[in-house]
């Protein structure tokens, strides 16, 4: 396989469906449509064609064919799109016939966006954004990947890469013309700008990872003494029966995980054991299993019977959760329904009385928590956050260096880290793990 191959694929979901769009991309996707069709149709205008099979002439189907002249296409090569009815004989036989053309093969998954960023349409950062846009669930995501496509995060590191450059600059000098009569305190204007720089950084990487908690899921532990009902409320969330619910206490071995879509943001509820002292040796694994999931997850929710009051294995639990939040459940058995008090809910899981509020209160919860700080572009990739890490930690060696050559040689491991992430350099051995989980045809 080649990069000067012309790779085809099918752009639309595959199964059955009422259109389906296969794309061609490289120098041999003109020649292959006129193979197929008998027609050169006009740029960017739709063509009314009937697909023959080359060897036989056979009548595959009638479609629409469009060509993307480059480099105004998405790859910056020539792009044809063929638009075909959706039914798999179609585009099997369809996919037959190019395979046979001279030139052509199969893509493999995110080729095409990858062509894309070689020939310079996008950075890396927007390569990833289509990724995340394709696979978004949640309006959260679709609003934070279409921000990263606009370019806003590539934007941010090129410009650091840049005012890295120029501190460069001013470093160098001080080297390379030590000797000469050049105004004074060079290396120190350098400093000053690698200090602001350094600020800028810093605050960009404590984001409370906004940007991948969006991008990945915001994820909520739910915790309780056994029989606090639990399980019930994970149920009445889900819609559905995720968890076993029955009166034996300890019903709950192991993390019951369930995704859903909270105010627009894709959130994990995770179901745990009872907490409580046991000598069994299973339900004590749960236990533990329990409290890790609640020291990892960004919201702890305690769950307590509301008859029974509270137990103090899960009030330690919650102490120690940056964020928490309180549901008394099973109200329904009280004389009188409670009030609430401030920062938590009453509800009966069994009834359902009370959950309309527990969704609202969560919901507004986690806006709160990622919508913090969301006018400025995030991280969205552990990669990032490595590479801005290590950008971070080279300026801070060069603002404690001593040596002009050292801060010099600090200042280019910088903009090397931000060149990473945009892939201005050195981003050969990162295009195949990035490019490698894209939907073929992408």
């Amino acid at each position: 396989m080649s990069d000067r191959d012309t790779i085809f694929a099918l752009a639309t979901a595959p199964g059955r469906g009422g259109i389906a769009v296969l794309r061609l991309s490289g120098a041999a996707a003109r020649p292959a449509l006129l193979a197929l069709t008998g027609i050169s149709p006009a740029p960017r205008h739709a063509t009314r064609v009937t697909l023959r099979d080359p060897v036989d002439g056979t009548v595959i189907d009638h479609g629409l064919a469009l060509l993307f002249a480059a480099p105004a296409s998405y790859t910056g090569e020539d792009v044809v799109e063929l638009h075909v009815h959706g039914g798999r004989a179609v585009v099997q036989r369809t996919m037959a016939a190019l395979v046979q053309q001279p030139g052509l093969r199969p893509a493999e998954p995110g080729e095409f966006t990858k062509r894309s960023f070689i020939n310079g349409k996008m950075d890396l950062t927007q390569a990833e954004a289509v990724a995340d846009l394709v696979a978004a669930e949640t309006e959260g995501q679709r609003r934070q990947a279409l921000r990263q496509l606009d370019g806003a995060l590539g934007h941010l590191f090129e410009d650091w890469r840049a005012r890295l450059i120029n501190a460069l600059a001013f470093a160098e000098a001080d080297i390379d013309f030590a000797d000469e009569d050049l105004p004074a305190g060079l290396t120190e204007s350098a400093r000053n700008q690698i200090r602001l720089l350094r600020d800028d950084m810093a605050a960009h990487l404590n984001d409370r990872r906004i940007g991948e908690i969006t991008r990945d899921g915001f994820h909520i532990a739910i915790i309780g003494a056994p029989n606090a009902g639990k399980s019930s409320l994970l149920n009445r969330l889900a819609r559905r029966d995720a968890a076993i619910v029955h009166e034996t206490a300890g019903t709950t071995r192991d993390v019951v995980e369930v995704r859903l879509d909270l105010a627009g943001y894709p959130v994990t509820f995770a179901d745990t054991a009872g907490l409580r002292d046991t000598d069994d040796a299973v339900e004590g694994e749960g236990v533990r299993r329990a409290r890790q999931r609640a020291s990892q997850a960004d919201l702890v929710i305690g769950v307590f019977d509301a008859a029974r009051g509270e137990d103090s294995e899960t009030r330690a639990v919650l102490a120690n959760a940056a964020v928490r939040f309180v549901v008394r459940n099973k109200c329904d058995l009280l004389p009188v329904w409670p009030r609430p008090r401030a920062g938590e809910v009453v509800v009966s899981a069994r009834t359902g009385q009370g959950m309309d509020q527990l969704e609202q209160a969560l919901g507004s919860l986690v806006a709160d928590q990622l919508e913090a700080g969301v006018a400025a572009p995030l991280l969205t990739q552990v990669r990032h956050r490595l590479a801005l890490t290590e950008g971070l930690a080279a300026l801070d060696r060069a603002l404690e260096g001593s040596e002009v050559e050292l801060v010099a040689e600090d200042l280019r491991i910088a903009a090397r880290a931000m060149g990473r992430i945009t892939g201005r350099v050195d981003v050969e051995d990162l295009l195949d793990v990035i490019f490698r989980d894209f939907c073929i045809g992408k």
